[in-house]
């Protein structure tokens, strides 16, 4: 636990901040001169036994790759930005960091009210409040700076503390009238609320805080104003940074070999079951990586877009995932969840629609409520999937009978809500026929989104009407991102499906 008596506040706060918008200031210099490294055509990795690191090694290859990480979030996540970390009330964390609050601004109080005052540690907060100041600065502000400078000079306000002539509510109010100049102006409300605290503890502790969220404040606005130079020059950046990776890893693309394997024997087991065999340059057996036997295709695009696809159906208890998909692991885990959801919404209301019959579904916005409904329950946490359905089921049924005597019509007999239940209540089972329909649905069209980029992807197959704007937005994110993967580590699986598909000395032709 830290010294209370030598640890200031930022020590323990450092911590991301909330929303931000663009800073006041009209123009920022760009201090990030030069472009990217230049492309390093990707090698391909020695075999080689595998190699003992040291802690160094193991250090610096850790915070390559998180460098390669966050510049890949930037440009990938156009709403990316720091936020301040709130940790759970009452979690140890929590209490911890209250503790250790307590008892620093408890001490600089019991300081402050000695007689004489002992500003020592007063004296420490305004210098690194000066610090902050000065990093808030753009590289143009030369005359601010020298105002700081000379209105927080720590050795004029050592002499004055000496002898007992420090003002330090003459400093604060310097302090926050250049906090008011540098701050975006999401800020303002609360320098305000600062302006008219009278107890010099207190407004510390509260400048310290605000500070902390104009830091993020400049971080997020450096983000804004990074992102097209990062987005000008990242496919080549990220490309030659994992090849420096892959270079300290030899065996680094395993697993990115075996999901190609995998979707080249997923691909040329749907052309053999398909009636036309024009694509297939020789037969080809099902599993390559049982057989060691060669798979000779057509196109490498299908099987990496079907690779693609396998990702949306991972097995979330799969622990390796492709080495070139890491950075989008979370992303598309987060999507595969959505995929699955949006099958079931589209299947609840599909049987909804089959057993109650159109007049009623589209009747007085029965269907939007009954949507509504079925995605408020799935998106409860945690919950089995059988019990979900089971109250989906009850619910959909009060709506439903609602409806029917909102429109004068009897209520469901027995039998037919029963039915309504029942077969609600099946599409827990994996195997379910109206499942399955809506499922190879959703797959036809992010397929297609995949293939044509996002675009022209308006035309729903039929049954998915009633999620159209969801699935229009999954496949647009889906897509974007695996456009970008493709333009990052395109050349290395070029290479892969080369080998998988045209074998040295096997006849056949690929393009």
């Amino acid at each position: 636990m830290p010294n209370a008596e030598e640890t200031t506040p930022s020590d323990w706060n450092a911590s991301q901040s909330a929303d931000c918008d663009p800073r006041k200031a009209k123009e920022h210099e760009d201090s990030h001169g030069g472009d990217m490294p230049d492309l390093c055509p990707p090698e391909t990795p020695p075999s080689s036994p595998s190699q003992l690191f040291s802690m160094a090694e193991l250090m610096e290859t850790a915070n390559e790759v998180s460098k390669m990480t966050i510049a890949h979030e930037i440009v990938v996540n156009q709403d990316f930005k720091l936020q301040e970390v709130n940790f759970p009330p009452n979690s140890l964390e929590s209490r911890v960091k209250e503790t250790l609050h307590k008892v620093f601004w408890d001490r600089l109080r019991e300081q402050l009210s000695r007689i004489p005052p002992d500003y020592s540690h007063a004296i420490k907060l305004l210098q690194e409040i000066k610090e902050i100041l000065l990093t808030l600065l753009l590289p143009r502000q030369t005359r601010l700076k020298s105002q700081i400078e000379d209105a927080l000079d720590m050795e004029l306000i050592k002499q004055e503390a000496e002898h007992g002539a420090l003002d330090i509510a003459n400093l604060t109010t310097y302090i926050l009238g250049t906090m008011a100049m540098l701050c975006a102006p999401v800020r303002d409300e609360e320098i305000q609320r600062l302006r008219v605290m009278t107890d010099p503890v207190h407004l510390l502790r509260e400048i310290f805080r605000v500070l902390d969220l104009m830091r993020m404040d400049m971080v997020n606005f450096t983000i804004q104003t990074l992102r097209p130079h990062l987005q000008e020059h990242s496919v080549q950046y990220e490309r030659k940074k994992f090849q420096e990776l892959l270079n300290k890893l030899p065996a680094g693309l395993v697993v990115t070999t075996e999901w190609l394997q995998t979707a080249a024997a997923e691909v040329s087991s749907d052309l053999q079951s398909s009636s036309s065999t024009s694509e297939i340059s020789a037969p080809a057996p099902t599993s390559p990586a049982v057989t060691g036997e060669v798979l000779l295709i057509h196109s490498p695009t299908a099987v990496l877009n079907q690779a693609y696809m396998d990702l949306l159906h991972w097995d979330p208890g799969k622990e390796q995932y492709p080495e070139t998909m890491m950075m989008d692991k979370d992303r598309l885990h987060a999507l595969q969840k959505e995929v699955n959801q949006l099958a079931i919404i589209a299947a609840v209301l599909l049987v909804s629609n089959s057993t109650c019959g159109n007049g009623v579904f589209g009747s007085a916005g029965c269907g939007d409520r009954l949507k509504q409904i079925t995605k408020a329950l799935l998106g409860a946490p945690g919950a089995r999937l059988e019990d979900t359905l089971l109250d989906i089921s009850g619910q959909i049924h009060q709506e439903v009978n609602k409806t029917l005597l909102q429109l004068g019509y009897p209520v469901l007999t027995g039998d037919k809500a029963t039915l309504l239940k029942g077969q609600l209540r099946s599409l827990a089972d994996k195997d379910n026929a109206v499942r399955i329909l809506i499922e190879q649905r959703i797959k036809t069209f992010l397929k297609h989104c995949l293939c044509h980029g996002g675009k022209n992807s308006t035309t729903l197959p039929q049954g998915l009407a009633p999620i159209q704007e969801e699935l229009l937005e999954v496949g647009q994110r889906f897509s974007s991102l695996i456009h970008y993967n493709r333009q990052v580590f395109g050349p290395y699986y070029s290479g892969i499906l080369k080998k998988l598909l045209l074998p040295e000395g096997k006849p056949g032709t690929a393009s």
